[in-house]
């Protein structure tokens, strides 16, 4: 891996080619005869692995007490596992937020998602919850034309997380969208589904996408539903060709 030829570098190990290539040094065809593992306590050896040390410390220090080489992680991955831990804990956040807002905000919250996504193109009208009066069973409709010949049917269960959805609900949904002729319908829970629900929206003859808690946050992320951004961070690299001859 790059990274690990990276600290094979610092300890001379390996050197680094003009294109960017890495070739193996005398010290390194030596180190690789050696019995010891090469590892952090391994490289400690060298001077230069030392000095690459004292000028990164805050990071380096981490490496120390590690095991193999490949187990070493760089600045930019624990960067991008922090990125992932931190959208973990706001996809429970946002979903502990959905669940206790109210049936009505939920249905509208589901039609915005979609049309963010690219449901329903870019009518003002391509998308709209249909409330608890009247609607048959159906939370909302997304126009997939602006004349709203082909349309996606939505149902939004905002449920608790031990409370899953099961077949009843797929067949009831089905159910209500049947009658309107419908192809295409869109299932969202902030719980979980089934395996005999899902198995259901297989069986039955229209096109059903279930959508589950943990996968409504991640879109909720994705596309700017409920949050936004705060801080935006730019990791730069060397450009091998702006140093070409």
């Amino acid at each position: 891996m790059a990274w690990a030829k990276t600290y094979m570098q610092q300890a001379g190990l390996v050197s680094a080619t003009r294109r960017g290539h890495f070739v193996i040094t005398d010290r390194g065809l030596s180190a690789l005869a050696a019995p010891d593992e090469i590892n952090s306590s391994y490289l400690e050896q060298f001077e230069e692995f030392q000095a690459f040390k004292t000028r990164n410390r805050g990071t380096a220090d981490d490496i120390a007490e590690v095991g193999p080489i490949d187990t070493i992680a760089t600045p930019d991955e624990v960067l991008r596992k922090a990125h992932t831990q931190i959208n973990k804990a706001l996809a429970a956040e946002l979903l502990d937020r959905v669940r206790g807002c109210d049936p009505a905000f939920f249905e509208r919250l589901i039609v915005e998602l979609l049309v963010a996504m690219g449901y329903g193109g870019t009518s003002e009208e391509a998308g709209r919850a249909l409330g608890r009066a009247g609607d048959d069973g159906v939370d909302g409709v997304i126009d997939q034309d602006p004349l709203g010949v082909d349309q996606i049917y939505v149902q939004a269960k905002r449920y608790a997380q031990d409370n899953s959805v099961g077949p009843g609900a797929i067949r009831d949904f089905f159910g209500a969208v049947n009658p309107k002729k419908a192809r295409k319908g869109i299932f969202v829970t902030t719980s979980e589904f089934t395996s005999g629900a899902v198995q259901t929206a297989r069986d039955l003859g229209l096109r059903m996408v279930l959508i589950d808690g943990k996968h409504l946050a991640e879109l909720m992320i994705r596309y700017g539903i409920g949050c936004r951004d705060e801080e935006v961070l730019h990791l730069k690299k060397i450009d091998e060709d702006y140093f070409e001859d």
